[in-house]
């Protein structure tokens, strides 16, 4: 089941540019939609919605959430095993490798930029198979 949208959505469509999968779709001051068949559940637009109207695949209502409030992963290097595991599940590709001419280490180790588009859903912690990372509040 995926993320639902009611009848107080607006169409200021800020979820609509935030969702990763392009699940969201609707005419500008319109009632948004979701595709279910593409939507991922990742919750970014729960999080970003001014009026409250989308509930989770559980139909609870999400709240809104300061973008600086999200939670972020945090990676315990000292577990890593270089998989890319994280990388790879990533919906919006904002954990990156260092280029191998930029450190001298062995294995490169994921890291999230200072800047960068984390969406908070958390992917990178469910998929790492040795719970290398951990989902923190800024």
């Amino acid at each position: 089941m995926a993320y639902s949208i009611k009848d107080v959505c607006i169409g200021c469509e800020v979820c609509k540019r935030l969702c990763p999968s392009g699940a969201i779709y609707g005419e500008k001051e319109s009632v948004q939609k979701i595709d279910e068949s593409l939507c991922i559940d990742c919750g970014a637009c729960g999080k970003i919605c001014p009026k409250g109207a989308i509930y989770d695949n559980f139909g609870v209502q999400c709240v809104i959430v300061k973008r600086s409030k999200w939670d972020r992963p945090k990676f315990d290097l000292s577990k890593c095993t270089a998989c890319l595991s994280c990388i790879d599940i990533c919906p919006v590709e904002c954990l990156l490798v260092p280029d191998i001419e930029e450190t001298a280490q062995e294995r490169l180790l994921p890291y999230l930029p200072e800047s960068n588009n984390c969406i908070g859903c958390g992917f990178c912690e469910l998929k790492c198979p040795v719970e290398a990372i951990t989902m923190v509040s800024k």
